[in-house]
């Protein structure tokens, strides 16, 4: 793993830890865009959809095995900006919910959004940055900007 890949996942961290202890201390809860979009801080001891509530080691582990299989994966691409970025968020992200479960025993998620009446889990900056990081990794890979992954 590269310098840049690092830095970005330390900064993905530091935002992602900042945004929950703001949320945290003061106890958010209010409507940015009327029914649309709220910020409305949660405890969280599950998954999205509260899966595996309760189950912390449980989903430490799953989370260590994720990041050991990103971190794996992040070798076989080539060294460019999109790769130390797509992987700097991918390790943010990941790091940043695991040291939630370790040091609270749940995740502090606090964003809020109802699309048509459909109310999605509240999640958190990690949550963006992991789906983020998947969906341009994913992107990339089918239109053969990156390496593709080498099995070894």
């Amino acid at each position: 793993m590269n310098r840049k890949t690092v830095i970005i996942g330390i900064i993905a961290l530091v935002i992602d830890q900042i945004t929950k202890s703001l949320m945290q201390i003061y106890d958010v809860h209010f409507n940015i865009i009327n029914e649309f979009l709220r910020l409305n801080y949660i405890q969280n001891t599950g998954a999205a959809w509260s899966i595996l509530e309760g189950k912390q080691y449980l989903l430490i582990g799953i989370t260590i095995l994720m990041l050991i299989l990103v971190y794996n994966m992040s070798f076989s691409y080539d060294n460019n900006k999109l790769n130390n970025f797509t992987f700097g968020i991918l390790f943010g992200g990941i790091i940043g919910n695991l040291f939630d479960r370790v040091l609270y025993g749940m995740v502090r998620d606090f964003i809020d959004i109802n699309v048509f009446g459909y109310n999605f889990p509240v999640f958190n900056i990690a949550d963006m940055l992991i789906v983020l990081g998947v969906v341009i990794l994913l992107i990339s890979t089918f239109k053969g900007e990156l390496k593709k992954w080498k099995l070894k």
